[in-house]
């Protein structure tokens, strides 16, 4: 043992200190040889689990084979067939999702804010029903905004806005639907069909969801208008969704005489 390691001895845990540095040092020397990782190197994410909840398309897939319920009455004219947007257009929406024909349903893609499509043809401005089904896919708002005509102004029937399950015109008065006398909270349920329909007569908006009233309005002395912005685009007839995935088939209308019940 030369002088050096004696002295080394002679102090305690000093012989202990010196090797662990002597072993960082060595670590050190190595990480210095290892070439630097590219600065726009990006980790990858860490996986995640899929939800326990079936996916769009199984979704979409049941939803064709469901039937759809008969349309009372007589005189309805399709005005679309599901397999083509023929006499209908994308509407551009900033951000909109994407639009596409699926197994006879029209499917309306979740977008940054509204989807839609709107009917290139004249439309009647009064004595006139509109129906349709539409289902809720994915999301937790309107999955159908419907814009008609009345007379010569126009307006839209929300279906499950706000959150999900408000339902009423927009707007009566200036008032959009969550505001206005025809405002009420209903529960819609996801990959379930509704049958929506709207008769516009001299006097009245009226709507049904199923065979349930939800909307007898006089129109006689209100002013019925759009709420303010691209909503507006929908003219004169449309059918938006709002950051919501929604699909539609079976979009009917017919004339209908200004004394019929």
């Amino acid at each position: 043992m030369d002088g050096n390691s004696a002295q080394v001895e002679r102090v305690p845990g000093l012989k202990m200190r010196l090797a662990a540095f002597l072993a960082a040092l060595t670590v050190l020397a190595g990480c210095a040889t290892k070439p630097a990782a590219p600065v726009n190197q990006v980790s990858p994410a860490p996986a995640t689990s899929s939800p326990s909840r079936p996916g769009n398309d199984q979704i979409l897939a049941k939803a064709a084979t469901i039937p759809p319920a008969p349309f009372e009455g007589e005189g309805w004219q399709t005005l679309s067939d599901g397999h083509t947007l023929d006499k209908w257009t994308v509407t551009e929406f900033g951000g909109h999702g994407e639009v596409r024909c699926e197994n006879g349903l029209i499917i309306l893609g979740m977008g940054d804010a509204l989807t839609g499509i709107h009917w290139t043809n004249d439309a009647p401005k009064v004595n006139y029903e509109v129906a349709l089904d539409a289902m809720r896919v994915e999301g937790s708002d309107f999955f159908c905004g419907l814009t008609f005509p009345v007379s010569e102004s126009h307006c839209s029937l929300i279906l499950g806005g706000w959150g999900g399950s408000v339902v009423g015109i927009s707007s009566i008065d200036g008032n959009d639907a969550s505001e206005n006398e025809t405002s009420q909270s209903l529960t819609f349920e996801k990959g379930r069909w509704y049958r929506v329909r709207v008769r516009v007569t001299p006097t009245k908006i009226e709507a049904w969801l199923d065979d349930k009233q939800i909307v007898d309005l006089v129109t006689t002395g209100h002013k019925i208008s759009m709420r303010f912005g691209e909503i507006e685009l929908s003219k004169p007839l449309g059918i938006a969704t709002w950051q919501t995935t929604g699909a539609l088939r079976q979009i009917k209308m017919r004339r209908i005489d200004s004394a019929a019940k």
